[in-house]
């Protein structure tokens, strides 16, 4: 017994004609979309930009600070020396008094004398860290009022922002869709020619319609016969200069 095969239904493909007007109201939806987000224009990169500054200053001020505590700890470890150093001193000299020749008292007045310069080493040392400290300080004074600024911008920015996307985001949500739905009508091969198109056309137009005479896209004019074949509606046809798709000015006035 033979088995049965369930029946896959076929795709129904349009007709030259239906493609045509699918591809025309695609390239208006597009169109449409493109000029909502040229309205918001670079905002959402200007945002970005200000975000990933904020952050990178916000890094750089928290850097600093570090660095701060670091040259504080160092300039308290040598206070600590120092007042070792005099300990030490503070000692000898106590044991100079009870040496019982010169060779002893000229020891002791050699680590005095190595003590003191270590005094000197670090109180050095501690007037470079504070040298450092200070000018750390201002480097974080800069860095904050700088993050203060980008804060404000960034504020700005972001209102700007939510304004115009409050007022056209409903407007795409609606023309996304519709994209969509007219998406779904063309076939698979044809929409990717016109996404390819789309992309590397200027201002993103890939359907264009004949006008006096000439393409759309790039004004060169376009032979009689061939301006009778795209009226004819029986295939795709794209201009031989640009590459665009054309459709003649009855489906363009039809569309309206």
């Amino acid at each position: 017994m033979a088995e049965s095969k369930k029946s896959v239904p076929d795709v129904i493909e349009l007709p030259v004609e239906e493609k045509l007007r699918a591809l025309y109201k695609l390239q208006r939806i597009n169109s449409e979309i493109d000029k909502i987000r040229t309205l918001r224009g670079e905002l959402p990169l200007e945002v970005q930009d200000l975000e990933d500054e904020i952050a990178g200053l916000q890094t750089r001020i928290d850097k600093f600070q570090e660095e701060v505590k670091s040259l504080e700890t160092s300039a308290g470890a040598k206070k600590s020396e120092i007042s070792a150093a005099k300990d030490h001193i503070k000692k000898y000299k106590e044991q100079q008094n009870n040496v019982r020749n010169n060779r002893e008292f000229d020891s002791l007045s050699k680590e005095i004398e190595y003590q003191t310069l270590e005094i000197e080493l670090c109180e050095k040392r501690i007037k470079e860290f504070h040298v450092l400290v200070k000018e750390k300080a201002d480097l974080i004074e800069e860095s904050k009022k700088k993050l203060e600024e980008r804060k404000n911008d960034l504020e700005s920015k972001k209102g700007e922002l939510e304004e115009i996307t409050s007022d056209t985001q409903k407007e795409e949500e609606v023309l996304v869709s519709s994209r969509l739905e007219y998406e779904k009508m063309i076939e698979e091969r044809l929409l990717t020619a016109y996404k390819k198109i789309r992309k590397n056309a200027r201002n993103g137009l890939a359907v264009v319609s004949v006008e006096r005479d000439a393409c759309g896209g790039c004004f060169n004019q376009i032979p009689p016969q061939r301006q009778l074949d795209i009226r004819s509606r029986k295939k795709i046809i794209v201009c031989e200069y640009c590459g665009r798709i054309l459709v003649d000015k009855d489906i363009v006035d039809e569309e309206k």
